[in-house]
């Protein structure tokens, strides 16, 4: 059992690191650290939406944040796929209203000269 110092800690933790009302986008949210990401995020408050490439993997981790209280979204999507790179900016939009506060890119990139032949910034 917590004692009252620890759970005074955790008051103290929760309350100067509220996000309450932002909104993240993490991709790669279902493995790591990427994993770690969104549950700390959601821990603190914030509403988040993250995509995976593996469809059987989002539902899984969307059902057990779902368990936990947190406020999750998820789609499936390769964003190295220029096609479903916009549909996730789209989606993401539609569910922020537009505001997004926080964006974490936790995937892997091809070589340098394919990502610059993409026009990727």
């Amino acid at each position: 059992m917590a004692g009252s110092s620890e759970i005074d800690n955790k008051q103290k933790y929760s309350s100067r690191w509220s996000l309450d009302g932002m909104t993240a986008l993490v991709t790669g949210g279902t493995k790591g650290i990427g994993h770690a990401i969104v549950e700390e995020l959601c821990g603190l408050g914030a509403k988040v939406h993250t995509c995976s490439r593996n469809q059987s993997e989002l539902s899984e981790c969307l059902s057990q944040w779902e368990t936990k209280g947190f406020q999750v979204t998820g789609s499936v999507c390769d964003v190295m796929t220029p096609s479903q790179r916009q549909h996730l900016i789209l989606k993401v939009s539609s569910l922020f209203h537009g505001k997004l506060n926080i964006l974490e890119l936790l995937t892997s990139w091809p070589k340098t000269w394919h990502v610059n032949g993409q026009r990727i910034t």
